[in-house]
C-alpha cells in the first residue's frame, strides 16, 4: 500500500530533508529546526510506522523507506533537496540516492555505513525484530539499544539530553521497530551508489560512537566523488542530538554553499 509520510516542513529557502535514526522519530530534529529553519527549507519526515507515519503492508524494505521519501518530496512539490541521513536515515538517503537521483542536490551521512550488516549483526537484528512482536513492548530498545545511542559524555554531563532520547525510544510502536531492523537487516551494500553520485557530499561521525565507525565514515566519504569527513567531538551515535550546534553549523555551511551553486 503507499504510505504518505507525516512531515513537518518549517522555513523557507533550500529544502534540507533529514532522515531520523533507528528507533526515533522526526522529533530528533528539533535542534536541527531552531536552529536551521531560519535559513532553509527544513523537511524532517517521519519513517513509515514511527511518529505520526502508519507503517502499512509492505515487506520490510530501506528501499521502500526511500520510496516513500521520494512521493513525499513530489507531493511537496520539491525537485531537489540537500538529502541528510542519521544511522538508519542515512541507509535510506543511500537508497534515495540509488532509487531518485534526481531528487538529490547533496548528501549528508552521519553515523551511519554503507556496507552491509555482518552475518552476526542481521542476526541480531532478527532476533530483536522477534522479540518485539514477540513481547509487543519498546522495552526491547530501552535494554538493547538505547544504551549505544549516546556517548559517554552526554551520559555524565548532558541528563536532558539523555532522558529525551530515553522517552524517544520508549514511545517508539514494538511493530515499527520490528519492521524496521527487519528492513535494516536485508539492505544491501551501497557503495556502487556513493561511487556513482554526482552531487557533494558531507560525511559526519562522532568521535565516541559505539555503533558507527570512523573508518566505516571514512570508507564513504573515499567512496564519494566529491565528500569531506567531520569527526564532531564528544559525540556518540547521534551526534545531531548531542552537539546540535556543531552538526547545524556544519549542515548550514554545506548547504549554504549549493544553494549558491544551484542557482
Amino acid at each position: 500500500m503507499t504510505v504518505q509520510l507525516y512531515a513537518r516542513d518549517v522555513g523557507t529557502g533550500t529544502p534540507l530533508v533529514l532522515l531520523h535514526a533507528f528507533p526515533l522519530s522526526s522529533a530528533m530534529w528539533l535542534a536541527q529546526r531552531e536552529g536551521l529553519a531560519g535559513r532553509f527549507r527544513i523537511i524532517t519526515p517521519d519513517m513509515r510506522g514511527f511518529g505520526g507515519s502508519v507503517l502499512g503492508d509492505d515487506a520490510p524494505s530501506i528501499d521502500v523507506m526511500a520510496d516513500d521519501v521520494a512521493r513525499m518530496l513530489r507531493d511537496l512539490g520539491v525537485r531537489r533537496a540537500v538529502v541528510c541521513g542519521l544511522s538508519m536515515g542515512g541507509y535510506v538517503a543511500m537508497a534515495l540516492c540509488r532509487r531518485h537521483p534526481d531528487l538529490v542536490l547533496g548528501l549528508v551521512l552521519a553515523a551511519t555505513r554503507a556496507a552491509a550488516d555482518t552475518e552476526a549483526a542481521r542476526a541480531n537484528r532478527l532476533r530483536q525484530a522477534e522479540r518485539l512482536d514477540r513481547e509487543g513492548s519498546p522495552q526491547v530498545l530501552v535494554d538493547d539499544v538505547l544504551p549505544g545511542l549516546v556517548g559517554p559524555t552526554t551520559h555524565r554531563q548532558r541528563a536532558l539530553i539523555y532522558g529525551r532520547v530515553r522517552g524517544l525510544v520508549q514511545a517508539t510502536p514494538p511493530s515499527a521497530a520490528a519492521w524496521a531492523q527487519r528492513a535494516m537487516a536485508g539492505r544491501a551494500d551501497a557503495f556502487d551508489a556513493l561511487r556513482g553520485l554526482r552531487v557533494p557530499g558531507l560525511v559526519m561521525i562522532g568521535d565516541e560512537d559505539a555503533l558507527a565507525t570512523e573508518d566505516e565514515a571514512r570508507a564513504m566519504a573515499d567512496a564519494l566523488p566529491d565528500a569531506e569527513l567531520l569527526v564532531l567531538p564528544r559525540a556518540g551515535h547521534l551526534c545531531a542530538v548531542e552537539q546540535p550546534d556543531l552538526f547545524n553549523q556544519a549542515v548550514a555551511e554545506f548547504t549554504a554553499a549549493l544553494a549558491r551553486t544551484a542557482r
